[in-house]
């Protein structure tokens, strides 16, 4: 279903909401005039008539037009809209980099230029698409943020509130009464009575959940992670993918786990005003914005693809928190197997990334920033002549920021700076406009899993696959997930064990 196509359309969002419908859920917010309240559509609380029904496009022009958060369903705290996730233009630029609290540390005149517009041409594109302009939307942001935090921590009130960007605590105490009709000291309280969704232990970690949309298949996404994990990098350990982070505030360390109906998260920062973007870059890793319903049934048509998106559906890309340090890596994962990229990783980490220190595991290093690798002795980069200059040609590009790979990146230039770099050929770009820039439609259609796949369905290579490949826009890169598990790789599967699990067998 076409849900952007529907979304001014009162009488097709009213049944969604007469029939819960939760896959509207995060594309649309329900808000009733009689009690001033916003929902999501799935609210199970008894439907209004249609006459008090308002509909907003997203939780910020809801709150902008004087509503409150309902306390059943908490709007706030759903999936973001997906939109953001696969459109490359300025409004979801703009909304990734609002998700990762830019607005917050730069300010909405940062915002646009990190842009290229005017705050003016921004604000006036941003009310167009979602009823708020940017200092609107980081206020709902910032909100949804504490409550997280209020309700999932032991953290101090003052803490909460630097936490969640706010610059004073009577802002935070306006805003959380404003948006949830209630103080953050009740919220608190109504939320000790049920049970807690995490705390801070004595180690000064958080653990709060992240919420997806259903279907969710964990198997390809968990196992790709763990697989291709970089020693001291990321690892594997107790059920959980576990890895560095480098945030604005300093390093961080993420343990992602999955749980029933959601991903348990859980953070160890060395600012806590970093949990904004440790958040955004956690959910984006896992791409756990997507709506899976579009590329499944996309992908179900195809009579090869069929029976596998029927086996598993919501299959997610495996994505990086760090979309340089992906970058980088898929030239070190040139034309050589996943464990052996991952261990040259590693070598490089040790020796060029700087530390961190991980009381519950082994994370022991961030990984190489791309102005290190520039400088680095090539003695030391152990990989043939070609790679080395190309892996240091793209380090110097990023570095001197004439690539940018980041959430407000424009897709289309990116792959054209790309490619421009000596070296970088149209798997590594492909791999990293899938893996990185986070474009759904990517296809490494001479990637080797790929090729295994295809031959595995009868699918043919080369211009065979590629021509097949053009009925599966725009979600050819949840078509390369399919594709990966049609042949046996390690990738494919949830890792069960690990070694600390088997030494204490």
């Amino acid at each position: 279903m076409d849900f952007t196509a529907i979304i001014g359309d009162t009488d097709r969002l009213q049944a969604a909401v007469a029939g819960r419908d939760a896959r509207f859920d995060g594309w649309v917010f329900l808000a009733v005039t009689t009690t001033g309240i916003y929902c999501r559509p799935s609210c199970p609380a008894v439907k209004p008539k249609k006459d008090h029904q308002r509909f907003y496009p997203s939780a910020a022009a809801a709150q902008d037009a004087g509503y409150r958060a309902c306390k059943r369903c908490r709007p706030d705290a759903s999936p973001g809209s997906p939109a953001w996730d696969w459109r490359s233009d300025v409004c979801a630029r703009a909304m990734r980099l609002i998700g990762e609290g830019v607005v917050d540390r730069d300010g909405a005149a940062g915002l646009a230029r990190r842009l290229g517009y005017s705050l003016r041409q921004l604000e006036r594109l941003l009310i167009a698409e979602v009823g708020a302009g940017p200092a609107a939307l980081a206020r709902a942001q910032r909100a949804q943020v504490a409550r997280t935090l209020i309700e999932s921590t032991d953290l101090p009130m003052g803490q909460v509130a630097f936490a969640a960007g706010f610059a004073s605590i009577r802002a935070f105490n306006r805003v959380v009464a404003e948006v949830f009709a209630c103080a953050p000291t009740e919220l608190r309280t109504k939320r000790m009575r049920a049970k807690r969704t995490g705390t801070v232990t004595g180690g000064g970690a958080i653990t709060v959940r992240l919420a997806y949309r259903e279907p969710f298949e964990a198997s390809n996404l968990f196992g790709h992670l763990a697989a291709a994990a970089a020693p001291g990098v990321e690892e594997w350990r107790g059920g959980a993918y576990r890895r560095t982070l480098r945030l604005p505030h300093g390093p961080a360390t993420a343990a992602l786990r999955p749980a029933p109906g959601y991903i348990e998260c859980r953070l160890r920062l060395a600012d806590l005003r970093d949990v904004t973007a440790a958040v955004a870059r956690c959910r984006r890793m896992l791409d756990l914005d997507a709506d899976p319903h579009a590329p499944t049934e996309a992908l179900a048509a195809d009579p090869a693809l069929g029976p596998l998106v029927a086996a598993t559906p919501g299959r997610r890309v495996p994505r990086k928190a760090d979309a340089e340090e992906y970058a980088l890596r898929a030239v070190i994962g040139q034309q050589i197997a996943t464990a052996s990229a991952a261990t040259v990783a590693a070598g490089l980490a040790e020796r060029y990334g700087d530390p961190v220190a991980d009381p519950e595991g082994g994370l022991t290093r961030l990984f190489p920033t791309a102005a290190a690798l520039a400088e680095a002795d090539p003695a030391y980069l152990p990989m043939p002549h070609a790679r080395r200059r190309t892996l240091q040609g793209l380090a110097t590009a990023l570095a001197a920021g004439r690539i940018d790979l980041g959430p407000g990146a424009d897709w289309a230039k990116a792959r054209s700076d790309l490619a421009a770099v000596p070296g970088v050929g149209p798997w590594t770009v492909e791999m990293i406009a899938m893996r990185a820039l986070g474009d759904p439609d990517a296809f490494p259609a001479a990637d080797l899993g790929v090729l295994k796949g295809a031959a595995a369905l009868g699918l043919g290579t080369g211009r065979d696959l590629r021509e097949r490949a053009e009925s599966w826009r725009p979600w050819r890169s949840y078509a390369v997930q399919y594709l990966w598990a049609a042949s046996a790789h390690p990738t494919n599967d949830l890792p069960v064990t690990d070694e600390v699990e088997l030494s204490e067998r």
